[in-house]
């Protein structure tokens, strides 16, 4: 099969002819059709996220078809279009999982990480962390939801009911949750790099109630949610927080963030990092996006061309999200 491949943190990614998988006991062999682009793929590509298995294939927004079976696979048949997200597996043993927080099994093994992932013809998945795919999204719309989705979805939740939501860094979650987060009724605010007129237009085309730089203070917040991989926010963010707010990092990896006065955290305001996501979270979701409905904006590029939409996001050259194409119907 053809992938790509990271053979050593900082270094472009390789075109690779590899064996095709196999599927064990309980995994099911998918065909890809496309594979979603996400900044978590970047952190490892450029070195950040340090303890990934290599020689790696990343990617973990996959969505294709079900073409093989390990022998004790229950829930998929052959043809069953599927998604696969960045949880890979649990031990299902441990506090965390018998606590509902498998999200923090330190036990977890995480697509495209650990696990050869999605920037392949085909790849192998745990029947119990893969998911049926809406059917009113196709390939290109679905991918997206797989991580920019469900890691927005979970620091939705965190937010509680906050009515006027600040987003800081406009890009391929923000642009799903805003549309969640407006058809519960909220309000949205959109945060861009002071300039970014593209996004912040874009954010505006979304319904955003107010759209500016990360230098600007329009009100004051009930919450706010970074996706930016920048600590610098959090103090930002903090400053425009009315009191009982609270701030959601939501990357899993940010620079430091710089000391700040007690008075601007004082008042019951709370600062919480978001990390992973749970299969309840990846169930409840999907459920959800065709309800709102979800629409995805993505910029495509073929699997040969991975290290560009890389550098296009490393940019900040992209609106929405981006995913390569493999074998999209």
């Amino acid at each position: 099969m053809r992938a790509m491949v990271l053979r050593e943190a900082g270094r472009p990614l390789e075109p690779t002819d590899l064996p095709d998988p196999s599927p064990s006991e309980r995994q099911v062999l998918i065909r890809i059709h496309a594979c979603g682009i996400c900044r978590t793929d970047l952190h490892i590509v450029d070195g950040e996220l340090t303890e990934p298995k290599l020689p790696l294939v990343p990617g973990h927004q996959i969505v294709g078809t079900v073409v093989d079976l390990g022998s004790q696979v229950t829930s998929f048949q052959v043809g069953d279009r599927v998604g696969v997200p960045w949880l890979g597996s649990t031990d299902g043993t441990c506090q965390f999982c018998l606590s509902g927080r498998e999200n923090l099994c330190d036990e977890a093994r995480f697509t495209g990480y650990d696990i050869d992932g999605g920037y392949a013809e085909l790849a192998t998945a745990d029947e119990r962390f893969t998911f049926a795919i809406p059917p009113g999204f196709d390939d290109l719309a679905a991918a997206p939801l797989l991580c920019a989705g469900l890691i927005g979805y979970r620091a939705l939740r965190m937010t509680g009911d906050a009515r006027r939501l600040g987003l800081y860094g406009f890009g391929a979650a923000a642009h799903i949750i805003t549309q969640v987060a407006i058809w519960q009724g909220r309000q949205v605010y959109a945060f861009t790099r002071p300039g970014d007129l593209t996004s912040q237009q874009f954010a505006r085309t979304l319904s955003a109630t107010w759209a500016g730089g990360t230098d600007e203070h329009p009100t004051e917040l009930d919450a706010a949610i970074i996706f930016a991989p920048a600590g610098d926010l959090v103090p930002t963010a903090l400053r425009a927080m009315a009191k009982g707010g609270v701030v959601v990092c939501a990357g899993i990896h940010m620079s430091d963030i710089p000391s700040f006065p007690y008075g601007i955290l004082w008042g019951e305001r709370e600062i919480r990092s978001l990390a992973n996501l749970t299969r309840q979270d990846a169930e409840e979701f999907l459920q959800l996006a065709p309800q709102v409905p979800i629409h995805t904006e993505v910029t495509t590029y073929p699997l040969e061309r991975a290290n560009d939409a890389l550098n296009d996001l490393r940019a900040g050259r992209l609106q929405g999200a981006a995913v390569l194409t493999i074998g999209t119907r």
